[in-house]
């Protein structure tokens, strides 16, 4: 989901309460009252004309002044989303952990959790040294999944998280790569372990599968070699690296720990796949 997309679905949260004010003409609107007003339509203009600096100031503004009103969680909302487009992502997440404590009860928490995942998915610096923010991403994305399987977000979330376990199994096998070059078989026989054990639904998982092959053969342990050719061979029988898994149990085979096997290409996968190449 872009930023764009974003904007249109905070639009949407404006709009109705807008609308909910113009059908309370009974209420008598107090100074107060006027004065958030006129703070929160001057940050939403703020975005449009393109300046969330001067909007996640005004959101705070609004907030600040009429706390118990339901302007102010939404305002909070709003400043966060304001932080997130200028890619101050410590800010945003900082204040959108503020408003989940401060306002437990909004009916926007979907939204924010969602927020706070882009936020994290979308700051990485460099996934080959730091996977950190990935996995926090992750974590918030399975959170809201699982406690709000019916929001606007969740399907993007589900999609999201693919292309995450995609770029950790990539990691794991570009390490365990790695450790094999160096001769160094237990550590990245744990590393192929991983992809298996967390990332079996990726494209990574044949490769995985037939690094096993190779390297418990090289150790000398053939059957557990076997047992990972059964099911290499059960689950992708078509798979080129279930040929070169094949080939691994003549006498003359050697491992060749340069050539891989290039299966597919998705998008933002493809492009860290060639990070860790």
């Amino acid at each position: 989901m872009s930023k764009i997309n974003l904007i249109l679905i905070l639009l949407l949260i404006i709009n109705a309460c807008s609308k909910q004010e113009i059908k309370s003409p009974t209420i008598k609107e107090t100074k107060q009252d006027l004065e958030v007003i006129t703070a929160y339509k001057e940050a939403y203009n703020a975005i449009e004309r393109g300046d969330p600096f001067f909007a996640a100031k005004k959101f705070l503004d609004a907030e600040l002044l009429f706390p118990q009103s339901e302007w102010a969680p939404k305002s909070a909302l709003m400043a966060s989303y304001s932080y997130y487009l200028q890619n101050y992502y410590s800010e945003a997440l900082e204040n959108l952990q503020r408003y989940l404590k401060t306002y437990p009860t909004d009916k926007n928490h979907a939204y924010a959790h969602y927020l706070i995942a882009i936020c994290y998915y979308e700051s990485i610096e460099d996934e080959k040294r730091d996977t950190g923010p990935l996995i926090k991403s992750r974590e918030k994305f399975n959170y809201l999944i699982e406690n709000y399987p019916n929001s606007d977000f969740s399907l993007d979330a589900k999609f999201k998280l693919e292309l995450i376990n995609d770029i950790l199994a990539s990691k794991e096998v570009y390490l365990g790569r790695h450790y094999m070059k160096r001769g160094k078989w237990i550590a990245a026989m744990n590393r192929f372990k991983a992809v298996i054990d967390f990332y079996n639904d990726t494209i990574f998982i044949e490769e995985a599968l037939h690094r096993l092959v190779e390297i418990n053969y090289k150790l000398g342990l053939e059957e557990e070699s076997q047992k990972y050719a059964n099911i290499l061979g059960y689950n992708y029988l078509s798979s080129e690296w279930y040929k070169k898994s094949y080939k691994v149990f003549n006498k003359n085979y050697k491992i060749n720990q340069n050539k891989t096997i290039i299966k597919d290409k998705r998008g933002i996968v493809e492009k860290f796949k060639k990070l860790f190449d």
